[in-house]
């Protein structure tokens, strides 16, 4: 089959670190496929590191739109019905060269990762179309709506309610939708589109997140994974550190708080002022603090989808504490698979719990390694969408023939 795949950006193969579900989703396709890549890049370097797709597709074809092109397009979208976050991701010369490319070559499925790209490819007619929302979007501006302090939270609310009819109009010019969890697919049937929608899980690299390096921790350190540029990761890292951390060093003295993730913001690196805790920024291989803790935690309090940030974690063997709005995208068992605590004090005590019964630790790891070899691996994830193409396929086929 010739597979159109259309993201919002370059999933480069990465020098370090898992693969994203985009490059997993790529090159699991070419592998029997002939695949083309449509995205965008944010820099000229971007474009350059996206060469290296080329190794893995029959082409890619690729537009640069710089930040401030990005953010005055969101600008001036404001006033419109058109979502600032769609416009973000909109090029008139990518979208040209789509057009060409579909015109030119006949493909049996054209998809789009993530809505935010779906008006690319929207009006394609006589193939298969899929829309990978991976999450719904509009629901996480609207949480964001409600955790920021004005103006900024009508600014949110504003931007969740065009989004979500945005959302609720592409999905409909498709034959097919995914997500990411079960949760995710509950609100993307709350849109009303009566569209089929099929969970395809995140998956995690086990090859490269392994816990055969992980040694016995020496001592009470605490770790957290994750981008520190994005908001929810801001608040959740910044709400344990004031609000928990604190109970722990209580009874824990030598506990140490690292967070692990590029480009922090100005609050998080302040954070480097509070005792025991420590703010590394961009590090090559977060496998290095991994296996040097004794827990990591996942505190946010706004979450949607799967977070990655604990499957890695799961896979290298490191014990997990999780709020349940970060748990709720895992496939796993609270107690058995992990540790959830939502308020201060109990997200606290079930740190402790960890940091000095070793029993526990051996026991959540042992539980997790296992678990994710059966609910979030990526090749487990491909076979779905292996089906979903052939049905597809097949469906598409069928209404060709009662055509004619």
């Amino acid at each position: 089959m010739k597979v159109l795949f259309v993201c919002h950006r370059l999933p480069y193969p990465p020098n370090s670190g898992g693969k994203i579900r985009s490059f997993n989703m790529i090159e699991h396709l070419s592998q029997r496929h002939s695949v083309i890549v449509a995205s965008l890049a944010h820099t000229p370097e971007e474009l350059d590191e996206g060469k290296r797709l080329e190794k893995y597709c029959d082409g890619v074809i690729a537009e640069v739109v710089p930040d401030r092109v990005r953010w005055l397009n969101a600008f001036k979208a404001l006033p419109t019905s058109v979502p600032s976050s769609v416009a973000y991701f909109w090029s008139s010369h990518l979208h040209r060269r789509i057009d060409e490319t579909i015109q030119s070559t006949k493909f049996d499925v054209v998809m789009a990762h993530c809505a935010f790209v779906a008006h690319y490819i929207e009006e394609t007619h006589g193939t298969l179309r899929i829309l990978d929302f991976c999450d719904i979007d509009s629901a996480k501006w609207r949480e964001y709506g409600h955790h920021r302090s004005f103006p900024l939270s009508s600014g949110y609310a504003f931007e969740a309610k065009k989004l979500r009819t945005y959302e609720s109009r592409v999905a409909a010019k498709f034959d097919h939708c995914t997500v990411t969890t079960q949760g995710e697919k509950e609100e993307f049937e709350s849109l009303g589109t009566g569209m089929p929608c099929t969970i395809i899980p995140n998956g995690v690299d086990t090859t490269y997140f392994s816990p055969t390096e992980v040694r016995r921790p020496a001592e009470p350190i605490i770790v957290f994974l994750g981008r520190m540029d994005y908001f929810p990761n801001i608040d959740g890292v910044c709400y344990f550190a004031e609000d928990v951390f604190p109970l722990v060093r209580k009874q824990i003295p030598a506990a140490k708080f690292i967070v692990v993730g590029s480009e922090p913001s100005r609050r998080v690196r302040d954070l480097n002022g509070i005792p025991g805790i420590s703010v590394t920024g961009h590090v090559p291989d977060v496998r290095m603090y991994l296996k040097e803790a004794a827990v990591s935690i996942a505190p946010l309090r706004i979450a949607r989808g799967t977070q990655n940030k604990i499957l890695e974690s799961m896979a290298m063997g490191i014990p997990v504490v999780a709020t349940p709005q970060a748990a709720k995208g895992i496939q796993a068992i609270p107690g058995r698979h992990l540790l959830v605590a939502e308020h201060p004090h109990k997200f606290a005590e079930k740190l402790v719990d960890i940091l000095l019964n070793e029993n526990l630790r051996r026991d959540l790891s042992a539980a997790a390694c296992k678990h994710l070899n059966h609910s979030h691996t990526w090749p487990n994830s491909m076979k779905i969408l292996d089906e979903l193409l052939m049905q597809g396929n097949v469906t598409m086929e069928a209404t060709k023939i009662a055509k004619r």
